[in-house]
């Protein structure tokens, strides 16, 4: 049986019976499915520790796979410590990512994909984060939807302390262990949880809680966690207790609750710290908090960033309620400093080759950011984008390049990208209405 026809079949079992315990699934960590990994690697992601690329890896391809799966089939195979780097967050602290070498990250592929065809039968709908055919824009869009046709009055913003630091080993091998019945996958997961974590200063460390940022088996592993903390309780014991409807989305560990009823709100927001404290989470008090949300308090109504937007209340031209999406002046910024070391750095290339460069990461800021409502706030980094070009293209020698004339002829010439709306209009959507 292929592994593909495999995967098909225990998606098809979950699906079907939402307790059966899958075992010898560590089987299907072979040839065929590393192969298959390998094909969906990001080839271009930094080299672990031990420095070897893609390409390198690449090069003798079957021998390497055939040689991993050995050690797999063994049990010779041991996770590799993970080079910790930190990159700068919108707030100026730090953030911590863990780089795994390129196997570690081929068998984590080929993990997924088994975890995936068990887990996408369990998750919850309102789970947007790192699932195949749900995206960040499209949570957002969902939430925005529902709180401008719903006549929801009331949103509940939460942010969990440090979840990817505080992530409980034992409660997560337990959460697994409720569909795998597999002694070798599980302790295969095990490892990649506790394995040490090389600091830039050349000392290694062994968390006993959390999982790495930027390792390809956390993001799955995080959503299991959650689903079970969160998803189902808010969906059901929670929500079963509410007197009016109550709308939950999350994405990773960013999530919000809206609601109809003021005495539900203040209940989530009563409960949810305890709920959270069973699994060894807490609350970042400083950004949790209850909001009017709902278009009915009109100027009272108070806005909330979510997912790199901020949601707030306004009127179109004919004088109409409707809840503007539009950039966060974090995200703003943080785009800004990262699109302007990007252009220092990289000031020396040829202007055709630069402005390529450039328009990749335009191209990626208006696809995401591009939606009905925000033409203000993708013009306004185009603008910014156009001044730091402007600045640092008369900096590549001591004598001044362009003046304004030359350097939008010159823009114009290369194609600079210009912002627009990539977003679709939905037509089958009417007016909120008042309840």
């Amino acid at each position: 049986m292929s592994v593909s026809t495999a995967l098909e079949g225990i998606a098809n079992k979950a699906k079907r019976d939402g307790s059966h315990r899958f075992v010898n699934l560590y089987r299907l960590l072979n040839e065929e499915s590393l192969h298959m990994a390998w094909k969906e690697l990001n080839k271009r992601a930094a080299a672990g520790i031990d420095k070897v690329t893609a390409a390198e890896y690449g090069r003798d391809l079957d021998k390497n796979i055939e040689e991993l799966v050995k050690r797999l089939k063994e049990k010779r195979y041991r996770a590799t410590p993970i080079r910790r780097q930190y990159i700068p967050k919108s707030n100026g602290k730090m953030r911590p990512l863990g780089i795994p070498v390129l196997e570690d990250r081929l068998v984590q592929r080929a993990t997924v994909m088994i975890l995936e065809a068990i887990y996408e039968q369990d998750f919850l709908a309102v789970s947007h984060g790192y699932r195949p055919g749900k995206s960040a824009k499209g949570c957002v869009k969902e939430l925005r939807d529902e709180l401008q046709f719903g006549g929801y009055r009331y949103v509940v913003e939460a942010d969990i302390k440090g979840f990817f630091d505080h992530l409980d080993h034992d409660l997560l091998m337990k959460m697994l262990a409720h569909r795998i019945n597999d002694k070798s996958l599980l302790r295969l997961i095990k490892k990649w949880m506790i394995v040490g974590v090389l600091e830039p200063e050349g000392m290694t460390i062994h968390p006993k809680t959390g999982t790495p940022q930027g390792g390809i088996i956390s993001p799955i592993l995080a959503n299991v966690y959650l689903h079970y903390v969160l998803d189902l309780w808010a969906m059901k014991p929670f929500g079963n207790h509410c007197h009016e409807r109550v709308k939950y989305v999350r994405y990773a560990d960013d999530f919000v609750c809206a609601f109809v009823s003021k005495m539900d709100a203040e209940r989530f927001y009563e409960e949810l710290p305890v709920r959270l404290a069973k699994f060894n989470l807490s609350l970042a008090e400083d950004k949790t908090r209850i909001l009017k949300s709902g278009w009915c308090w009109g100027k009272m109504a108070q806005a909330f960033d979510f997912l790199g937007f901020t949601l707030r209340w306004d009127k179109d031209r004919k004088g109409r309620p409707y809840l503007r999406r539009k950039t966060s002046r974090k995200k703003l910024e943080q785009g800004a400093r990262e699109m302007k070391e990007f252009i220092k750095a990289h000031r020396s290339l040829k202007l055709p080759k630069l402005i390529e460069r450039v328009n990749t990461k335009l191209r990626g800021h208006y696809e995401y950011f591009g939606v009905i409502g925000n033409s203000r706030g993708i013009q306004e980094f185009a603008r910014i984008v156009t001044r730091l070009l402007f600045k640092w293209l008369n900096r590549r020698s001591q004598k001044r390049s362009f003046n304004w004339e030359t350097f939008e002829g010159m823009i114009k010439r290369l194609g600079l990208l210009r912002p627009r709306i990539t977003e679709e209009r939905d037509n089958q959507l009417k007016l909120p209405f008042l309840r």
